[in-house]
């Protein structure tokens, strides 16, 4: 069984950063695809950011594209997302999520096997 623990959510004004972080455990954190989501009041779940095992291939939503930037440490079982340049509509619940076949991007919630409880991301104008 994979747990998930993100943390880094918080309240920044626009133009601010914020790194969340997503710490694993009970599995073999190295051989996953990781991916960001994150959920906004009265919106569907949304794809963020997905990164392979090694780290050789990632991939961001077109939202988000040159201001946000996942990476991932396979000796700390962590995988980071990098928020800059933030703006209002980056409000959400961000949830980080791991696949256990590693070796593709991942861009669609239902590819995920196992998911954390998300971290609160709140953007003032």
């Amino acid at each position: 069984q994979v747990q998930l623990v993100e943390s880094g959510g918080g309240l920044v004004q626009a133009g601010g950063s914020l790194r969340l972080s997503c710490a694993a455990s009970g599995g073999i954190f190295s051989g996953y695809s990781m991916g960001w989501f994150r959920q906004a009041p009265g919106k569907e779940r949304e794809f963020v950011a997905t990164i392979t095992w090694n780290s050789a291939n990632a991939y961001v939503a077109d939202s988000v594209k040159g201001r946000f930037t996942i990476s991932r440490d396979n000796a700390k079982n962590t995988v980071y997302l990098q928020m800059n340049s933030l703006k209002p509509e980056d409000t959400a619940v961000y949830y980080c999520a791991s696949a256990l076949v590693g070796t593709m991007v991942r861009r669609f919630a239902n590819q995920y096997d196992y998911w954390g409880q998300g971290t609160q991301v709140t953007v003032s104008s």
